[in-house]
């Protein structure tokens, strides 16, 4: 038989600072301490910068020095560690994790089964009168029992046993091991009693927490397996080849890596757009919800802007590509993804080290019990039922779900509300805080302007116009494209720099940029500012017709107002800090009902307000998207920024939004509150229950099935008060919030 070795440096990419990175499938992922064990066995290895496991995906991440340690010896440090290796792909992935979906679903249905059998035959033992069932009767009904329970166990006690021996083999504990050894424990007193003729045997008990735990692992599988359909849904949307308009005019596909930026590609009609870039040529419709919210189909033509997992409708495009595989706008929702499913909160940490430290405790104490009971007299066989009792009711599967079950629940209902997370503590954060700042243009405002004033659709010198706009990328052109709706541009456009364009209709002279540009007199520049303070003209003259000046300005969002009148309504101080003139600031703030703003404002200044913000105790909330916004959003308490921020602001907000509403803002504000609740409940609950359940347990009170039921639903409770949250927000929100979330939400159609 011959033996094939897999090649792992060929799965290695190059990543930042002259390191490199690989990502691996693990299988053994169960709980929250077996990603503590992998992180930090991996980061003993010379070189290792990140090692971030995925808990989600079972996916792992590392980052390392290649000259120190080589791909095969990561691999063989994690089979060290128990765990199994694999090339990480989306669709084997899916299709492992589909199998072990089948498995748990297999062993749960066997395990409830034989349940029910031997629950049937120890009710017929222990009901009615003992002197009315022989002891003949009664081993045989126990046998018949050993006969379902021992290959029940066999079969669906292999998720459990294959973790506790991968584990054992290397050295280490997990929540596993205490399972396994009081099944088996249970199992082999049972068949002990049975042979020696006693009234009790334990076999319901055993199988019966094999069934209860099984519940508990399904639904947790179940909920994972829901949150990565968020990612995969995603990454199907991500092209894998490129048509590309070469020189000479002809088209060849390529794959995606071969692409560049500047590089013209053909998106034809029902295809996904595989790059961001600008369209040069063709008119079309683009879905593209994945970016804005809206489900409408967006009409685009040269000059505009589309992105990597939009959906091109009937008309074929060319795009300039700006970028391509790795930078795209889908790739960064990608990487913000991973990045949130792999951080870490302060909550998690916790249940980490308690997690890690309760292993060893729970066999501790299973052992003292039974030490104890010996020393007090009591013979070994019911000193050892009571701390197999001991044993399985101090399992801290609910400890381990307490914090990734709700984290679970809360990230996939942010990612429907198009929030994600680039913090893993950033859901805490959020329901710290009380005041929320605000940048304007850009946050409150959309990035693209427009016309103040309606255009006359008979007129033919704004329809001439809006063709000349077609030649330019400027933002104030593209208003006018739309505005106008031109789709034919005009010939021989000639681009004056930092000016306008300039061209000739029929021998007459067409002119379109800045006032001075165009001839505008002064006087009628600050006539048109006046009526619109703050505003951006632009300028048009035909011939010798008088210059007509067009006052362009920033949309607001369309839910700007109701949110922020929500945000007010629920106690937060709402302020807004920009770097634009104070006319444009104040008709901002006045159009939101926003009584404190500061216009005009440097980096260093915001960065003052922020400090001084936080030296009074106030949690801050920073909300912005531009450069001069970075270093707020770095020191806020906690911050976000719109998907159309740079890529520096995106950087180092924690968390991003999609779409053109501030909708998302409210709702991570809302469901973090609702999270740190719900993580603080588990938390509690997993404490009282072993408070309460240990001393009975250790004082006798408690026989095997009892502590098998007790473990196993306090593991359902915590899941359930997590699930809790998704229930509540399938369910809406009380009618007072209704009618503010009613006015903010888009109308799907």
């Amino acid at each position: 038989m011959t033996v094939h070795q897999r090649d792992w440096q060929a799965f290695v990419t190059p990543a930042k600072d002259g390191a490199v990175h690989m990502d691996l499938a693990v299988d053994g992922i169960t709980c929250a301490a077996c990603m503590g064990e992998i992180e930090r066995g991996l980061k003993r290895l010379p070189g290792i910068r990140t090692a971030r496991v995925n808990l989600t995906s079972q996916r792992l991440a590392v980052d390392w020095v290649q000259d120190q340690t080589g791909a095969d010896e990561i691999v063989a440090e994690l089979s060290r560690l128990g765990y199994t290796a694999h090339p990480f792909d989306p669709a084997s992935q899916k299709q492992r994790q589909d199998k072990t979906g089948k498995q748990l679903l297999r062993c749960l249905a066997v395990a409830g089964f034989a349940g029910m059998n031997i629950m049937l035959l120890s009710v017929s033992v222990w009901s009615g009168n003992a002197t009315d069932i022989t002891p003949e009767t009664r081993d045989f009904f126990h046998w018949l029992s050993a006969l379902i329970a021992l290959p029940t166990v066999a079969y669906a006690g292999r998720p459990f046993v294959t973790s506790a021996l991968k584990v054992l083999s290397a050295g280490r504990l997990n929540m596993d091991v205490p399972i396994v050894i009081g099944v088996f424990l249970a199992v082999g007193l049972s068949v002990v009693q049975t042979i020696q003729h006693q009234h009790h045997a334990y076999f319901e008990s055993a199988v019966m927490l094999l069934f209860f735990l099984l519940v508990g692992r399904y639904l947790d599988h179940n909920m994972k397996g829901r949150t990565r359909s968020f990612a995969e849904n995603i990454a199907a949307l991500k092209a894998e080849v490129a048509a590309r308009v070469n020189a000479d005019g002809s088209v060849r596909e390529v794959p995606l890596s071969r692409i560049a930026p500047g590089d013209l590609v053909l998106v034809a009609g029902g295809e996904r757009v595989p790059v961001d870039g600008i369209v040069e040529t063709g008119i079309s419709e683009i879905d593209q919800s994945l970016v804005t919210g809206e489900s409408a189909l967006a009409p685009v033509t040269a000059g505009q802007r589309v992105y990597a997992g939009t959906l091109n409708g009937a008309g074929a495009l060319q795009v300039r590509v700006e970028s391509a595989s790795g930078a795209t706008l889908l790739d960064e929702v990608n990487r913000l993804l991973e990045a949130a499913s792999q951080a870490k909160s302060k909550y998690v940490r916790i249940a980490d080290r308690a997690a890690r430290l309760y292993a060893p405790l729970v066999h501790g104490a299973a052992g003292l019990t039974f030490l104890g009971w010996l020393l007090a007299g009591l013979d070994w066989q019911p000193a050892l039922v009571i701390s197999i009792s001991v044993l399985i009711i101090t399992c801290p599967c609910a400890l381990g779900l307490a914090v990734p079950a709700v984290q679970v629940v809360v990230s996939g209902q942010l990612f429907r509300r198009g929030v994600l997370l680039n913090s893993g503590d950033a859901i805490e954060r959020l329901a710290a805080v009380d005041t929320i700042l605000f940048d304007k243009t850009g946050t409150l405002t959309l990035a693209e302007p427009e016309l103040c004033s309606r255009v006359d659709p008979q007129s033919a010198t704004m329809a001439l116009a809006g063709r000349l706009a077609l030649a330019s990328r400027h933002p104030l052109s593209a208003a006018l494209v739309k505005a106008t709706g031109a789709l034919v541009p005009l010939p021989d456009v000639t681009e004056v720099s930092g000016a306008g364009l300039d061209t000739s209709v029929d021998g007459v002279p067409l002119r379109l940029g800045s006032p001075l540009f165009c001839g505008a007199p002064a006087s009628l520049a600050e006539k048109v500012l006046n009526d619109h303070p703050g505003a951006s003209l632009l300028a048009v003259r035909l011939g010798d017709d008088p210059v007509e000046l067009l006052a362009f300005r920033q949309k607001l969002r369309p839910d700007a107002r109701p949110v922020l009148d929500l945000l007010r309504t629920q106690g937060y101080a709402l302020e807004i800090l920009s770097g634009d003139t104070r006319q444009a600031v104040a008709a901002c703030a006045e159009a939101l009902g926003v009584p404190r703003w500061q216009a005009g404002m440097k980096p260093a200044q915001k960065m003052a307000r922020l400090e001084e913000l936080q030296s009074q105790g106030r949690k801050v909330l920073m909300v912005g998207d531009g450069l001069n916004d970075a270093p707020a959003l770095a020191g806020a308490h906690v911050s976000l920024s719109p998907v159309s921020a740079v890529h520096l602001s995106q950087a180092a907000a924690d968390a991003v939004f999609l779409g053109d509403r501030l909708l998302p803002v409210a709702d991570a504000l809302r469901l973090s509150k609702k999270a740190r609740i719900a993580i603080a409940q588990n938390l509690w609950l997993s404490a009282l229950y072993n408070v309460i359940a240990v001393p009975v347990a250790v004082a006798g009170f408690v026989t095997p099935l009892m502590a098998a039921v007790a473990m196993s639903a306090s593991s359902l409770a915590v899941t359930a008060n997590a699930l809790r949250l998704r229930w509540r927000a399938a369910g809406g929100q009380p009618p007072a919030v209704d009618e503010h979330l009613d006015a903010a939400r888009p109308v799907k159609g």
